[in-house]
């Protein structure tokens, strides 16, 4: 198996984080995985904030049920749609996606544990009030970083069949 299909097949959603810090030379590489997803017209629509101080942390954790996920990683990561170099709405979304999916393997790579938050998108307009952003801005995701508590996660993915068809919806898929 490659080490990409490795990396794939291994990462988990960490929630739980000790309290060392993440190192400036791993929040780079963290961050160039990112910034190389793909992009249409290669227009790299995202932005993104690091956050390490606990004040800040601390106030971010009270925009989202997640509470303690983020109030105990040492380092966030909001990333953002920029509305000022995107061209459209849906597939620039999804090359923000990808670029978080860049992340979140570069993490995995590196040994540290990190989880998606989507739900805090629900309270974006705090999030970039505390945060400062230009009205350019639309909150996409918060990453939370940090070294894994435990990596005991485990996971399951439903059968290939329930996802996919054969040339139409409803033909069996077959290989």
């Amino acid at each position: 198996m490659s080490e990409t299909m490795e990396a794939i097949l291994s990462r988990r959603s960490i929630r739980k984080f000790k309290e060392d810090l993440v190192r400036p030379e791993d929040i780079d590489s963290i961050l160039e995985a990112g910034r190389w997803a793909p992009s249409g017209l290669n227009n790299q629509p995202w932005k993104f904030i690091v956050i390490q101080d606990k004040n800040t942390i601390e106030e971010l954790s009270n925009f989202t049920h997640y509470t303690e996920v983020v109030r105990n990683a040492p380092l966030l990561i909001a990333v953002f749609l920029d509305h000022d170099t995107m061209y459209n709405h849906t597939k620039d979304a999804q090359a923000i996606g990808a670029s978080i999916q860049n992340m979140l393997l570069r993490v995995y790579d590196i040994g540290l544990g990190a989880v998606w938050l989507g739900e805090i998108l629900n309270q974006k307009d705090k999030v970039n009030l505390s945060l400062d952003c230009p009205e350019s801005l639309e909150l996409m995701a918060v990453l939370a970083i940090g070294q894994a508590m435990n990596n005991n996660a485990t996971s399951t993915r439903k059968e290939i069949q329930e996802l996919c068809y054969n040339e139409k919806f409803g033909k069996e898929w077959r290989h």
